[in-house]
Order: C-alpha cells, then sequence, then structure tokens
C-alpha cells in the first residue's frame, strides 16, 4: 500500500511537471545572446519576456486581442501545440543597403485553445533573431471565428526601469512632429508642448507615443519598438503607463471607433524588438525587412534607384514661386482654368522646368520632380473638400508633351507629382487614369501627398482603411511599371521588400519643416533610429544656402553645416535622393556638389561604424558594382572627433578619399558654409581622426587609385 501511495505521489508529480513545462517555453536566438519566455498565467492570459545576454530587455508582459461584440483573445487559453523551427537563408534584395541579406532566426509557434469556448483558438507565432523578437497574432479558419472585429489589441512591452526614450507623441493622422528626448518618466510634463500645432492632427487623447520607439536603459541596452510587414490592420501606437513602466499596443480606429474588420484566415502585424549593448547593431539590423514577404514581382528591372532636383524648395523660400497658377481661393475642378487670373509667380511653368532639364542632364541627375503642374492648387486645402484633382490636366502654361520631349531628349525622366488633399477616394477612382496619362508621357514615377483630413471622413491617415489604400497604391501602380515616393503616409514597416516600387515615403519630420519652423540639430540622429528603421525615407537633403533670410523676411535657418547636408546622402538611407536646393546655389558650391553628383544611391554593403542616438552617426557604404565607398557622418548641436577605420576597405589596395569636412570655424549657426576638401590615400589599415563642427558633418568620398 505505502508503494502504491509513492508511485502515486510520483506520477501526480511528473503530470505537474509536466503541465508545468507545457505551460512555459524558452527560445534562444541562434547566438545565445536572446532568451525568450513564454507562459500561461493563472488566468490563461499568454505572457513573454525577453532577455539579452541575462540582463532583461522585457519583463513578463501580457498578450491579447479584445473583441468587440463576442469574447475576447485574452483569456481562457490553454496551450494544445507546440513547433519549432530553425531558418538560415540569404535573398538578394531589388535595391537596398545591401546586396545580399541574411535571414536567420528560430521559430516557435504555439496554438492556444479556449477550452469553455468550443476549443476557438489562435497561434502565436514567435521568431527570435540574433538582434531581436518578432511575434504575431495568426487568426486561422474555424467554425466558431470567421469575421470579427478588433476593440482594441492589448499587447505589453514591460520595461526593466525609467529608460532614455527619443519620442513623438501619439497621433492618428500625422508623423511630423519634431522629437523630444527625457526619460520615460517625463512624458506627461513634455507631452504637451511637444504636441505642437500640425496640419490634420488628430493627438491621442490618452498618454501615448508613436513607434518606432527608441529606448536606452540604465544599464546599456538599447531597445526598439516597432511593427513589421503593416497589411489589412491599423497603425500601431504605444500607451504609455508611467507608474509600472507598461508599453501597450494602441492601433489607429477607423471612423466609426473601431480598430479593425477582419476576417479568418489572416493575422496581426509583427510585433518587434531589437535589442543590443551596441548602437551600431539597431541601425544595422534587418529584422524588419525580413519579415515581410518577398515580392511577387516577375520583372523588377524597370525599378530604379533614383537621384532626382525638382521644383520645389523655391515653394517653400519666401517670394520665389508658388504651386498655384492663378489668384483665386473659390475654384471647382470643373471650372475653366484659363479663364483663371494668372499670379506671375506660378513655378512649374514649360520654360522653367526645361531648364531644370537642363542642369539635371549636365549633372548626371536621373529625374526632375515638378510640383503644381496640374489644375487645382489655387483652392487644395483646409475644406474637406472632396473632388480637388484629377491628376491629368495641366495649368495652361504647363505643355505636357513639349517637356516629355525635352526631357527624353536630354536623357532625363519627369517625376510626376500627385497632391491627393487626403482625399484618398477621389484619388482611387482616378488613379487608374492618372496612371495611364503617366504612362502615355513617359513618367515613371510618382510622388504622392495625403495633406490634409482623410475622405472618407472620418477616416485616419493611419487607420485600416488607409493602411489598405496605401498598399493598393504601390500594387496598381506595379501593374503600370511606376515607382511611389508617398508623402503624408503611415511609418514604413518594411513592405518595400514586398513592393520594391513603393521606393521610398516621407512620413517624419523632413527638410521642408526647415524653412516653416526648423529642425534641431540632433532631429537626424535621431531620425536614423526611429523613423529610418522601418524604410527609406525621401528626406529631401543637399539645401547649401541654409540662412533663408537670404531670399527675403524669412530669418529662418536650416541648422545644419554645408557639409552635413552633403552628409546626409548617406547617413539618411534611400534609393530616391533628392538634390533638394536651386540649381544656383549648387553653382555657387561647384567643389562640395561633387559629392552629391557623385554619391550613390544603391549599395553592395554598410558598415556602422559609430552610433549613439540623438548624438552623431557615422556610416559607410559601397556603391553597387562599383568599386567607389562613401563615408558620411553627422552630429548634434555638440562638436565632435570622428574615427574613421577604413577596415572595410579590401586588403592590400590603395585608395584616394576626397574628405569634405567643416572648417573650424564654422558651426549649423555661424559660418555654416564653410568647410575644406582635401584628398588622402589610404588603406584598409588607414585611421582617420577628423573634427565635425556644432551641427556639422564630413563626407567622404573613396575611390580606387588608378594602376596608370
Amino acid at each position: 500500500m505505502n508503494n502504491l501511495r509513492i508511485e502515486l505521489i510520483i506520477f501526480i508529480g511528473f503530470l505537474c511537471l509536466n503541465i508545468s513545462l507545457l505551460n512555459a517555453q524558452n527560445l534562444k536566438s541562434p547566438n545565445g545572446n536572446l532568451e525568450l519566455k513564454i507562459k500561461l498565467n493563472e488566468e490563461g492570459t499568454p505572457l513573454y519576456s525577453l532577455n539579452y545576454k541575462n540582463i532583461s530587455a522585457i519583463l513578463p508582459s501580457k498578450l491579447g486581442i479584445e473583441l468587440k461584440d463576442i469574447p475576447s483573445l485574452i483569456d481562457g487559453f490553454k496551450i494544445d501545440e507546440i513547433n519549432t523551427d530553425e531558418i538560415d537563408e540569404n535573398w538578394s534584395p531589388v535595391w537596398g543597403k545591401q546586396k545580399t541579406i541574411r535571414n536567420n532566426y528560430n521559430e516557435l509557434v504555439i496554438k492556444l485553445i479556449q477550452p469553455e469556448l468550443d476549443n476557438r483558438h489562435i497561434f502565436l507565432r514567435f521568431r527570435l533573431f540574433n538582434d531581436g523578437l518578432a511575434f504575431r497574432y495568426e487568426f486561422p479558419k474555424q467554425a466558431t471565428l470567421n469575421y470579427f472585429v478588433i476593440k482594441e489589441e492589448h499587447t505589453e512591452f514591460s520595461l526593466n526601469g525609467d529608460h532614455k526614450i527619443f519620442w513623438i507623441p501619439g497621433d492618428y493622422d500625422t508623423n511630423e512632429y519634431a522629437y523630444t528626448t527625457s526619460k520615460i518618466s517625463e512624458i506627461p510634463s513634455k507631452i504637451e508642448e511637444a504636441t505642437i500645432f500640425i496640419n490634420s492632427q488628430t493627438p491621442i487623447q490618452e498618454l501615448a507615443v508613436q513607434t518606432p520607439s527608441m529606448m536606452k536603459s540604465d544599464d546599456g541596452l538599447y531597445i526598439n519598438i516597432h511593427e513589421a510587414a503593416l497589411q489589412n490592420y491599423a497603425a500601431m501606437e504605444l500607451n504609455v503607463d508611467v507608474a509600472n513602466k507598461i508599453m501597450s499596443s494602441h492601433l489607429v480606429p477607423d471612423a466609426l471607433g473601431n480598430k479593425g474588420f477582419m476576417q479568418t484566415n489572416t493575422q496581426s502585424p509583427w510585433r518587434t524588438i531589437i535589442v543590443s549593448d551596441d548602437a551600431r547593431d539597431i541601425l544595422a539590423s534587418n529584422m524588419i525587412v525580413n519579415l515581410n514577404a518577398p515580392t511577387e514581382y516577375e520583372d523588377t528591372s524597370w525599378i530604379k534607384p533614383t537621384k532626382y532636383i525638382g521644383v520645389w524648395w523655391e515653394y517653400f523660400v519666401e517670394g520665389k514661386s508658388t504651386w498655384a497658377y492663378g489668384t483665386e481661393t473659390n475654384v471647382k475642378l470643373n471650372d475653366n482654368f484659363r479663364e483663371l487670373t494668372p499670379n506671375g509667380r506660378h513655378g512649374a511653368t514649360t520654360k522653367h522646368v526645361k531648364d531644370y532639364v537642363d542642369f539635371a542632364s549636365e549633372n548626371g541627375f536621373d529625374a526632375v520632380l515638378v510640383e503644381g503642374w496640374n489644375i487645382g492648387w489655387e483652392d487644395w486645402i483646409g475644406h474637406w473638400k472632396e473632388n480637388v484633382f484629377d491628376f491629368t490636366t495641366p495649368y495652361p502654361d504647363f505643355d505636357v508633351k513639349e517637356v516629355g520631349t525635352y526631357a527624353e531628349s536630354k536623357g532625363v525622366k519627369i517625376m510626376m507629382h500627385h497632391e491627393t488633399s487626403a482625399s484618398a477616394t477621389n484619388y482611387e477612382r482616378r488613379l487608374d487614369r492618372a496612371f495611364d496619362f503617366m504612362n502615355k508621357n513617359g513618367y515613371t514615377s510618382v510622388k504622392t501627398g495625403y495633406v490634409g483630413q482623410i475622405i472618407p471622413r472620418g477616416e485616419h491617415h493611419d487607420s485600416q482603411w488607409m493602411v489598405n489604400h496605401y498598399s493598393h497604391v504601390a500594387k496598381r501602380a506595379a501593374d503600370y511599371k511606376i515607382m511611389v515616393n508617398s508623402h503624408e503616409a503611415v511609418r514604413p514597416t518594411g513592405l518595400h521588400r514586398t513592393y520594391p516600387n513603393w521606393i521610398a515615403q516621407e512620413s517624419a519630420r523632413g527638410t521642408e519643416f526647415e524653412a516653416m519652423g526648423g529642425l534641431a540639430p540632433e532631429h537626424a540622429s535621431i531620425l536614423a533610429f526611429t523613423r529610418l528603421i522601418g524604410g527609406p525615407m525621401d528626406y529631401t537633403p543637399g539645401i547649401f544656402q541654409t540662412d533663408l533670410s537670404h531670399y527675403g523676411k524669412n530669418k529662418q535657418r536650416v541648422n545644419t553645416t554645408l557639409v552635413k547636408q552633403l552628409a546626409y546622402y548617406v547617413t539618411m538611407y534611400s534609393p530616391l535622393q533628392m538634390a533638394a536646393d536651386l540649381p544656383e546655389n549648387y553653382k555657387r558650391f561647384p567643389d562640395a556638389f561633387q559629392f552629391i553628383k557623385d554619391v550613390a544611391v544603391d549599395w553592395d554593403n554598410s558598415w556602422y561604424l559609430e552610433a549613439e542616438p540623438g548624438d552623431y552617426v557615422t556610416i559607410a557604404r559601397k556603391e553597387k558594382g562599383k568599386e567607389n565607398w562613401f563615408v558620411g557622418s553627422i552630429t548634434d548641436e555638440n562638436s565632435r572627433t570622428a574615427i574613421i577605420e577604413f577596415s572595410f576597405l579590401p586588403k592590400n589596395e590603395k585608395y584616394v578619399a576626397t574628405v569634405y569636412a567643416d572648417a573650424k570655424d564654422a558651426s549649423y549657426d555661424v559660418n555654416p558654409q564653410n568647410y575644406t576638401i582635401k584628398s588622402i590615400i589610404v588603406n584598409s589599415k588607414s585611421r582617420l581622426k577628423q573634427y565635425i563642427a556644432p551641427g556639422g558633418g564630413l563626407a567622404i568620398s573613396i575611390k580606387k587609385v588608378s594602376e596608370n
């Protein structure tokens, strides 16, 4: 009898042990530095935690989805199945920061069932890379879950301290706030000041920040929270629970206040946490693009990284020119625009654009952007007006065919501009006619804009409906072999892998704000760790005339040195790079302009030499298919000495490096146009220490020494 009791105790203990193991799972990254732990609590709610080199990055945090009008996917779960996998593969992007990307992770997939709801089930899929964790919710087809409405997603990111954070306020309609650097505990006292006026903003009423959210802990961990593969789902903001140091998902609502209309089989976007004790690893991470699906385009030969100039910056500097042709302010799309009274300052005229084409041709640029070519700009913003533009009718002083023929003769493309005034319904109705018009006139790329309040009225720039709209535009453009550069769109989440013709986005505070209040000298060194984590940005660098009082009464200053503008072409990654200043200013500084003419827009490889968010970034890149390298380094309002190790160069070879540097008396606010240029011989063992001025930069062009 005693033996039977002992055996029973052992059996019960073994059973409890197995139940415990079933409800708690661990996963390590391929290199072993990251460890993920998953378990269910007593309520049957899944929790995860993440350690980096035995340091806590994320404390136990809840996962779940709250549904509308039916029981939620939050608790009452039991683990039904567990599957693991290991992936290590390489793939080649159409364009990118490197020609080959490694995709290496360990995967854990957990099937969760709710026994009290007829075994309704979901999957949690976790992927642990060497540089971070990604996970998503998956909703398979089943009798107990077909259609459902998301009331809110309750994904937590529980932090282990009062981290330093680089943040912008949570908002449903704009990403164009200036960044604030503070402790998490200081966000409540700074949120009102940070929520400056921006056209078409909808600040979140709760305390919230946007992703990518970049943080640094007191124990030296860099933590970046974002999302990947955002499709058919609302964008994720982050609620901030200051007292408990918990961030949690806050999805952007639609016009009805719902967070998502779903139909199984489907899934959420990936929630991403990039972690390292070296800031350079955050910049080097390919995790987000790896989490996106490969493109299904059979032919991508028409997708070309592009360097361009354009009729654009002159609209921002006082007194130069305007988008609008007429003086009227109450105009309808069906009005006869030839009867408008010309304002005498219309920028997109046939003659003026042909001058830009000449400059592009003479200096090796691929394309010219023309904004303000089409009717509608007299009365385009502020009235929630639906039919503003038709995207096919030029103003009387712009001859589409003449400009197109002239540009073709010069080997230059004209870049179309489609400002939608946020009327997405109008744009979708006219999309095919607009793209057909582009094809007939030789346009291969378009810059889209969404300034204003979204139509359908009540929708937001980052809601599910608009997320689907942006993807629809990219996919439809591909049918016409057109590349898309979207402005005022939802922030990127790596979808340029799936839609490689979606070649760039704005989705942040870019150069135009230098003429509208200015950007802090630290701004770009924060963007590298926030906005640029999701994908390339059309930042529009290259402003040489940084004191805008040069043009008139505007006392605004571009808060960089001239050389920092050069460095942006390397540090602010994009396959679409604009030389944004006026041609006349480049003619004043031809030796500095040479760097913009030389610098590549597509790369074989990239090396991250120095980095600290908000302070400095130094990056080297190799031009795709050529023996040319370029280095860019930027700093904040403080001067510093950059240290460039040239170990990225091939061994046993000599190279000539042309170094563009700030002069000793330069700074962003005094003598910003003072610079030096020198040539030095370097090899893989060389080391350069170079002074960078306050708000300044460093740019280096490297070419192999000719054997002749």
